[in-house]
Protein backbone atom coordinates (compact mmCIF):
# COMPACT_ATOMS: atom_id res chain seq x y z
CA UNK A 1 0.00 0.00 0.00
CA UNK A 2 1.50 3.28 -1.23
CA UNK A 3 0.87 6.68 0.10
CA UNK A 4 0.36 9.14 -3.28
CA UNK A 5 -1.20 12.01 -0.48
CA UNK A 6 0.34 15.03 0.43
CA UNK A 7 -0.08 15.67 4.12
CA UNK A 8 -2.48 18.77 5.25
CA UNK A 9 -0.07 21.49 7.99
CA UNK A 10 -0.43 24.92 8.01
CA UNK A 11 0.89 27.05 5.17
CA UNK A 12 1.15 24.01 2.83
CA UNK A 13 0.42 25.29 -0.84
CA UNK A 14 -3.00 26.03 -2.82
CA UNK A 15 -3.89 26.83 -5.64
CA UNK A 16 -4.20 30.68 -5.91
CA UNK A 17 -6.79 32.23 -4.46
CA UNK A 18 -8.17 29.48 -2.94
CA UNK A 19 -8.12 29.68 1.25
CA UNK A 20 -5.16 28.97 3.40
CA UNK A 21 -5.03 25.81 5.25
CA UNK A 22 -4.14 26.36 8.56
CA UNK A 23 -4.19 23.19 11.46
CA UNK A 24 -3.80 24.67 15.13
CA UNK A 25 -4.28 23.32 18.55
CA UNK A 26 -7.94 23.59 19.66
CA UNK A 27 -7.61 21.93 22.82
CA UNK A 28 -4.24 20.87 24.60
CA UNK A 29 -3.13 18.55 27.10
CA UNK A 30 -2.05 20.95 29.64
CA UNK A 31 -4.85 23.27 29.65
CA UNK A 32 -7.48 20.59 29.43
CA UNK A 33 -6.72 17.65 28.92
CA UNK A 34 -6.85 15.96 25.69
CA UNK A 35 -6.28 17.24 22.75
CA UNK A 36 -8.32 18.72 19.59
CA UNK A 37 -7.03 19.95 16.47
CA UNK A 38 -8.84 22.78 14.39
CA UNK A 39 -8.72 22.56 10.77
CA UNK A 40 -8.89 25.45 8.28
CA UNK A 41 -9.26 24.73 5.07
CA UNK A 42 -10.72 24.63 1.38
CA UNK A 43 -12.27 21.80 -0.16
CA UNK A 44 -9.63 21.40 -2.26
CA UNK A 45 -7.23 22.02 -0.56
CA UNK A 46 -4.01 19.03 -0.81
CA UNK A 47 -4.72 15.86 -2.45
CA UNK A 48 -8.09 15.51 -3.11
CA UNK A 49 -10.63 14.79 -5.71
CA UNK A 50 -13.15 17.42 -8.21
CA UNK A 51 -16.59 17.01 -8.18
CA UNK A 52 -18.64 18.30 -11.46
CA UNK A 53 -20.13 20.91 -9.86
CA UNK A 54 -16.56 22.88 -9.26
CA UNK A 55 -16.59 24.23 -12.30
CA UNK A 56 -20.20 22.60 -13.75
CA UNK A 57 -23.34 25.01 -12.75
CA UNK A 58 -25.43 22.13 -12.88
CA UNK A 59 -22.77 19.41 -12.15
CA UNK A 60 -22.76 16.27 -9.61
CA UNK A 61 -21.53 16.44 -6.10
CA UNK A 62 -19.76 14.25 -4.35
CA UNK A 63 -22.66 12.83 -2.81
CA UNK A 64 -23.88 11.70 -6.17
CA UNK A 65 -21.39 9.18 -6.73
CA UNK A 66 -21.19 5.72 -4.95
CA UNK A 67 -18.22 5.17 -2.40
CA UNK A 68 -16.88 2.70 -5.32
CA UNK A 69 -16.35 5.78 -7.68
CA UNK A 70 -13.45 6.59 -5.61
CA UNK A 71 -11.62 3.59 -6.36
CA UNK A 72 -10.01 2.57 -10.00
CA UNK A 73 -8.40 0.66 -11.68
CA UNK A 74 -5.57 3.07 -12.82
CA UNK A 75 -3.13 3.37 -15.15
CA UNK A 76 0.16 5.67 -15.39
CA UNK A 77 1.19 7.81 -18.07
CA UNK A 78 4.66 9.03 -18.23
CA UNK A 79 5.10 12.38 -18.82
CA UNK A 80 7.87 13.05 -17.00
CA UNK A 81 9.82 14.64 -20.64
CA UNK A 82 7.72 17.63 -20.79
CA UNK A 83 8.62 21.01 -19.87
CA UNK A 84 7.40 23.98 -17.66
CA UNK A 85 3.26 24.39 -18.84
CA UNK A 86 3.64 21.77 -21.76
CA UNK A 87 0.66 20.34 -22.96
CA UNK A 88 -0.14 16.70 -22.57
CA UNK A 89 -1.13 15.64 -26.03
CA UNK A 90 -3.88 13.36 -27.05
CA UNK A 91 -1.34 10.55 -28.28
CA UNK A 92 -0.11 10.03 -24.48
CA UNK A 93 -3.53 8.69 -23.51
CA UNK A 94 -3.89 5.01 -24.04
CA UNK A 95 -6.09 2.61 -24.68
CA UNK A 96 -6.95 0.35 -21.85
CA UNK A 97 -9.72 -1.41 -20.25
CA UNK A 98 -9.08 0.52 -17.09
CA UNK A 99 -11.09 3.20 -16.08
CA UNK A 100 -8.77 6.08 -14.45
CA UNK A 101 -5.42 7.58 -16.12
CA UNK A 102 -2.92 9.65 -13.69
CA UNK A 103 -0.81 11.71 -15.70
CA UNK A 104 3.08 11.72 -13.95
CA UNK A 105 4.73 14.66 -14.69
CA UNK A 106 6.96 14.73 -11.97
CA UNK A 107 6.19 18.16 -10.74
CA UNK A 108 5.20 16.66 -7.01
CA UNK A 109 9.16 17.22 -6.36
CA UNK A 110 8.24 21.13 -6.26
CA UNK A 111 5.67 20.71 -4.27
CA UNK A 112 5.95 23.90 -1.41
CA UNK A 113 7.83 26.04 -4.20
CA UNK A 114 6.41 28.29 -7.25
CA UNK A 115 7.70 26.44 -9.11
CA UNK A 116 4.82 24.03 -9.02
CA UNK A 117 2.68 26.31 -10.65
CA UNK A 118 4.52 25.55 -13.89
CA UNK A 119 3.50 21.94 -14.18
CA UNK A 120 2.63 20.32 -17.33
CA UNK A 121 -1.37 20.55 -18.11
CA UNK A 122 -4.03 18.28 -20.25
CA UNK A 123 -4.62 19.31 -23.25
CA UNK A 124 -7.96 19.76 -24.23
CA UNK A 125 -7.33 17.24 -26.80
CA UNK A 126 -6.41 14.88 -24.44
CA UNK A 127 -9.40 15.31 -21.80
CA UNK A 128 -11.84 14.42 -24.66
CA UNK A 129 -10.05 11.37 -25.83
CA UNK A 130 -10.44 10.27 -21.84
CA UNK A 131 -13.68 11.40 -22.36
CA UNK A 132 -14.45 9.33 -25.02
CA UNK A 133 -13.04 6.25 -23.11
CA UNK A 134 -14.63 7.26 -19.66
CA UNK A 135 -11.58 7.93 -17.71
CA UNK A 136 -11.24 9.64 -14.78
CA UNK A 137 -8.01 11.56 -14.43
CA UNK A 138 -5.74 12.69 -11.96
CA UNK A 139 -2.70 14.56 -12.30
CA UNK A 140 0.37 15.49 -9.87
CA UNK A 141 -0.59 19.00 -10.15
CA UNK A 142 -2.19 21.82 -9.08
CA UNK A 143 -5.08 21.45 -11.97
CA UNK A 144 -5.29 19.40 -15.33
CA UNK A 145 -5.20 22.88 -16.61
CA UNK A 146 -2.74 25.34 -16.42
CA UNK A 147 -2.40 27.09 -13.32
CA UNK A 148 -1.75 30.87 -13.58
CA UNK A 149 1.85 32.36 -12.85
CA UNK A 150 3.38 34.08 -9.97
CA UNK A 151 2.69 37.89 -9.74
CA UNK A 152 5.87 39.16 -11.67
CA UNK A 153 6.53 35.69 -13.05
CA UNK A 154 7.72 37.30 -16.71
CA UNK A 155 8.76 33.56 -18.13
CA UNK A 156 4.93 32.11 -17.63
CA UNK A 157 1.97 32.91 -19.35
CA UNK A 158 -0.64 34.30 -17.41
CA UNK A 159 -3.58 33.82 -20.34
CA UNK A 160 -5.21 30.46 -19.84
CA UNK A 161 -7.90 28.71 -20.72
CA UNK A 162 -9.59 28.76 -17.83
CA UNK A 163 -11.35 25.31 -16.52
CA UNK A 164 -11.05 24.29 -20.65
CA UNK A 165 -10.00 20.44 -19.13
CA UNK A 166 -12.32 20.84 -16.23
CA UNK A 167 -14.94 22.11 -18.40
CA UNK A 168 -14.15 18.67 -20.74
CA UNK A 169 -14.39 16.28 -18.24
CA UNK A 170 -16.13 17.45 -15.47
CA UNK A 171 -19.09 18.27 -18.00
CA UNK A 172 -18.71 14.68 -18.97
CA UNK A 173 -19.63 13.61 -14.97
CA UNK A 174 -15.67 12.35 -15.00
CA UNK A 175 -13.51 12.98 -11.24
CA UNK A 176 -10.49 14.53 -11.56
CA UNK A 177 -7.98 13.63 -8.50
CA UNK A 178 -5.30 16.74 -8.50
CA UNK A 179 -2.30 17.00 -6.17
CA UNK A 180 -1.04 13.19 -6.59
CA UNK A 181 2.40 12.65 -5.20
CA UNK A 182 5.00 9.39 -5.72
CA UNK A 183 3.61 7.90 -9.19
CA UNK A 184 6.50 7.09 -9.51
CA UNK A 185 6.78 4.37 -6.73
CA UNK A 186 3.63 3.03 -8.30
CA UNK A 187 3.70 0.09 -10.51
CA UNK A 188 2.76 1.24 -14.32
CA UNK A 189 -1.23 -0.09 -13.01
CA UNK A 190 -2.76 -0.40 -9.90
CA UNK A 191 -5.44 0.00 -7.42
CA UNK A 192 -6.19 3.57 -6.60
CA UNK A 193 -7.89 4.39 -3.58
CA UNK A 194 -8.93 8.13 -3.02
CA UNK A 195 -11.89 8.23 -0.88
CA UNK A 196 -13.13 11.51 -0.29
CA UNK A 197 -14.29 13.33 3.70
CA UNK A 198 -17.95 12.77 3.50
CA UNK A 199 -18.46 15.73 2.47
CA UNK A 200 -21.59 16.78 -0.24
CA UNK A 201 -19.72 19.64 -2.11
CA UNK A 202 -17.68 20.21 -4.90
CA UNK A 203 -14.65 18.59 -3.85
CA UNK A 204 -12.51 16.89 -0.71
CA UNK A 205 -8.94 16.36 0.38
CA UNK A 206 -8.86 12.45 -0.07
CA UNK A 207 -6.48 10.55 1.34
CA UNK A 208 -5.17 8.81 -1.89
CA UNK A 209 -3.02 4.98 -1.61
CA UNK A 210 -1.94 2.84 -4.36
CA UNK A 211 -2.77 -1.29 -3.91
CA UNK A 212 0.10 -3.00 -5.92
CA UNK A 213 -1.17 -6.59 -5.71
CA UNK A 214 1.94 -7.73 -7.51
Amino acid sequence: MLDLTHPIESGMPTYPDDPDVAVCAADTYADDGCRVTELTLGSHAGTHVDAPSHTEAEGATLGDYPISAFVRDAVVVDCTDLGAREPIPATRVPETDADCVLFRTGWDRHWGSERYRDHPYVSVEAAERCIESGYAVGIDGFSPDPTPPAEGDGDAPADRNAFAAHHALLGAGLLVFENLTNLHAVPERFELRALPLSLDGDGAPVRAVGIDDD
